[in-house]
């Protein structure tokens, strides 16, 4: 189970992520933008093109125990991962809105003064150690340690399994990144302040295994025939879990471990007030199900598998590789106001990052 107090993130049995509404006019002001975007009568070329990069809007949602709670009803977009490892940067050189007052911008500045010079904020992390079979989480604190010199190094933590720096997640990032920095270059109707980019790669082994072109590699190092032939084999490419068809013929995405758990850890609260007592029943995929002789056995995770798929997954190059699972989406929209001109902070923040994730894998 999992309730409001989850800094206003929720999972929704249906799959979605609820966010609470923050008070006025923030709260509004995203459920505006979101009704604006994904408005069934939208002609608007950019408008159209923008729902590619953020998550799939279902409009408002009210528990029936608090109808004054609103919630926005969005798409998880954690929820195909099997270990998402998820990062939440802040985008722009301002983080405060031009109707911002100075005590509002002196906060705000206070907290990352590199804002203006570096572009963007790490707000958060959440990655899978392949090792330990654990998370590491890093939250504002952290974002904001990082200096000029130390920022590269810095998001690079996030691509590092334990093992090894995934380059064929970083290398699928630019590309999503790239994308949004051409939509920005093209519109000059909305400004984005406070925004963020969630950016989710697939953590486990288990998933991308299977994505290996040399699946007889596997198959020497024991993972279990089942995996490569017949009727239980497990689609990791697409992130469904078929498992046989004894766990009740149910097929379940495994929730609560994604973008809810993460924002629990590094988002306050929106609101002081106390959240209404509403706790929703979530059910997940048992981890033992993963350990069962479906997968990929844990001791064969610990022995001689790990070894070899670090030498070829890890190391091939990066443009080689199967386009992995990766997510790159626009969120936080609390201060997104119309404009006539290019929204320059937002894309100086766009480039700069790039830059240094280029140098990331370029090193």
């Amino acid at each position: 189970k999992q309730n409001c107090s989850l800094a206003g993130i929720l999972q929704h049995p249906d799959g979605t992520v609820l966010k609470q509404l923050q008070p006025p006019p923030r709260g509004p002001r995203e459920q505006e933008f979101y009704n604006k975007v994904y408005d069934s009568n939208c002609c608007d070329s950019v408008l159209l093109e923008l729902r590619e990069y953020l998550p799939k809007y279902f409009g408002v949602w009210s528990p029936p125990t608090a109808p004054n709670d609103t919630y926005l009803k969005l798409e998880d977009v954690t929820r195909k991962f099997n270990k998402p490892c998820i990062m939440d940067v802040k985008i722009g050189q301002k983080s405060y809105d031009p109707y911002a007052s100075a005590e509002k911008i002196q906060q705000q500045v206070s907290k990352y003064p590199l804002m203006e010079e570096i572009g963007f904020l790490v707000l958060g992390m959440r990655v899978y150690h392949v090792s330990s079979d654990s998370y590491e989480t890093q939250n504002q604190h952290y974002g904001r340690s990082l200096t000029k010199e130390t920022i590269k190094e810095g998001i690079s933590k996030f691509f590092h399994n334990g093992y090894c720096l995934r380059k064929d997640a970083i290398a699928a990032s630019i590309r999503k990144v790239e994308k949004i920095l051409e939509w920005f270059e093209g519109q000059e109707q909305l400004n984005f302040y406070a925004s963020s980019l969630l950016f989710v790669y697939e953590g486990s082994y288990q998933a991308t295994t299977m994505r290996l072109s040399d699946v007889t590699l596997a198959e020497k190092r024991g993972v279990p025939k089942g995996l490569l032939s017949g009727g239980d084999i497990l689609e990791y490419n697409n992130n469904i879990h078929v498992i046989n068809a004894t766990e009740n013929g149910k097929i379940e995405a495994s929730v609560g471990k994604g973008l809810s758990k993460f924002y629990a850890l590094h988002k306050k609260a929106y609101s002081k007030r106390p959240h209404s007592q509403l706790s929703l029943k979530v059910e997940t995929l048992e981890q033992d199900v993963w350990k069962s002789s479906a997968c990929i056995a844990q001791e064969h995770l610990n022995g001689n598998v790990l070894p070899q798929l670090e030498k070829v997954f890890c190391h091939m190059p990066a443009e080689l590789k199967e386009t992995p699972a990766v997510e790159v989406r626009m969120i936080d929209f609390a201060h997104v106001f119309p404009s006539n001109t290019k929204d320059e902070g937002y894309i100086y923040g766009l480039k700069n990052l790039i830059t240094v994730l280029q140098n990331i894998l370029d090193n």
